[in-house]
């Protein structure tokens, strides 16, 4: 049975689903309204929805979020409250009218969490458990759905705007929200405690160099050559673990990119931000139903190589793609960025190798290595720390090969007794005093790394 089946035929099941309730707390404290309504709001509130559903029928599961539809809810929602009998204070009314929002516009019990700027990520493991990341740190609050039906009601709703699926044959998903922030959802069979849904929030307000520089995250002086690279056309990658920060790093080394050139950018759920007009964004495809329509991220960046990119940024290289971006790198297209997974600079190019070996080519491992000296001129290591603080800690240049062994030499370092002029002396990453061997390549793009960036003095 299709997507679009399914969610008709949830529509009249979906009307009578509760959303959790809310209650104060610094902003907003989240309540389980559980499975029976047991106060007299509740059970007004579950009685409008299904009024609601009863009038606009399929139109409140249709993918048009446009503003005439919000509208049509909203006056609907009114006159029912209006010609309900109960008595209802003006707070009732507003609790009622927001809940009922959520659950036919938003994102159910987890929209109340999603508007809450404080929290950076949602994850929930099944119907009855969900946690959020707050200031780096994660905690359980006591938002949960009303069954699994109800989560997964959700889940389709997410995946359907975008155009992707998930269900017992293809259980896995990744997905955006109309504002770009990143989806994951599995579900059963994989999942054995209930499906599980998480969600990286993007930022509003896109983060800025400015905001590194105050939460200690960089230097003035290593964010200054950073900046130089990228003028100057350097390859950078972005490594780090899992929320360590990578992709913020990125659109914030994309801001430095001159206005001038053309930008393609291939990501999985599209969410770098950029700030230049002249951008082409590329987004990949997972098969359909039948198995069919795959479009991958190895597939994407070779045809960038034909829309005449001046650069081309790729959110993640996580498999055989990291072929052809190693060929765009080494075939004219200078200042090209990317992600991947991996704990230092060393081990990003071990990952950059086996990545290479999975494009299924039977390569000798000193021509892959010779390919990624020449291609990657830069490394930036970025890590999360316990206390949920994100860094730079490595700013690592490629020097090339010497007999079978790449070499490396690091430019910045983060050294916990270098503090920063931050308030509470946060530790920060400092110069190693050792100039880049491009320095020459980047005179030749008009820009000049003064002496006093690579001091190693120990304070910044």
């Amino acid at each position: 049975m299709s997507l679009s089946s399914r969610l008709g035929g949830a529509a009249a099941a979906a009307a009578a689903a509760a959303i959790a309730s809310t209650e104060p707390r610094g902003g907003e404290r989240y309540r389980a309204a559980g499975r029976q309504p047991t106060d007299q709001v509740g059970e007004v509130r579950l009685r409008i929805q299904r009024k609601l559903a009863d009038e606009l029928g399929p139109t409140l599961y249709s993918n048009d979020r446009s503003d005439d539809l919000d509208a049509r809810v909203r006056e609907a929602l009114n006159e029912l409250l209006a010609r309900e009998e109960t008595p209802l204070s003006g707070a009732d009314r507003t609790r009622i009218t927001r809940e009922v929002i959520d659950e036919v516009l938003g994102h159910g019990p987890i929209e109340s969490l999603l508007r809450d700027t404080s929290v950076t990520e949602v994850m929930v493991n099944g119907a009855h458990s969900v946690y959020v990341e707050r200031f780096g740190r994660i905690e359980k609050v006591a938002a949960e759905f009303d069954d699994e039906s109800h989560l997964r009601r959700i889940i389709d709703r997410i995946c359907s705007r975008v155009g992707r699926r998930v269900d017992e044959a293809s259980p896995m998903v990744d997905a955006r929200l109309p504002d770009g922030s990143r989806v994951n959802a599995v579900v059963p069979p994989i999942a054995l405690d209930g499906s599980s849904l998480t969600i990286r929030k993007f930022a509003s307000v896109p983060l800025t160099v400015g905001d590194l520089l105050q939460y200690g995250t960089l230097t003035r002086p290593a964010a200054e050559f950073l900046d130089a690279c990228v003028r100057g056309r350097r390859n950078i990658v972005v490594s780090g673990g899992t929320g360590s920060g990578k992709t913020t790093v990125l659109n914030i080394l994309s801001g430095f990119v001159p206005t001038d050139e053309r930008i393609v950018t291939i990501e999985d759920a599209a969410e770098l931000q950029l700030v230049q007009d002249h951008v082409v964004r590329l987004e990949s495809r997972p098969s359909n139903s039948e198995g069919r329509g795959t479009i991958t991220t190895r597939e994407l960046v070779r045809n960038a190589l034909r829309m005449r990119p001046d650069r081309i940024v790729v959110g993640e290289v996580r498999d055989s793609a990291a072929l052809d971006m190693l060929q765009a790198m080494n075939t004219g297209h200078d200042g090209s960025l990317t992600t991947l997974h991996a704990n230092t600079p060393r081990d990003a190019l071990s990952r950059m190798e086996t990545m290479v070996l999975m494009a299924g080519m039977d390569l000798p491992i000193r021509a892959i290595r010779d390919q990624v000296a020449s291609a990657v001129d830069l490394i930036l290591q970025v890590s999360r720390f316990k206390d949920g603080t994100r860094k730079v800690t490595h700013i690592t240049e490629v020097v090339g090969m010497e007999g079978d062994v790449i070499t490396l030499q690091d430019l910045f370092l983060y050294d916990p007794t270098a503090t920063s002029d931050l308030p509470g002396g946060i530790p920060v990453i400092k110069s190693t005093g050792i100039r880049p061997h491009f320095t020459d390549t980047l005179a030749m793009y008009g820009v000049t790394l003064p002496a006093t960036m690579f001091s190693n003095s120990r304070r910044r």
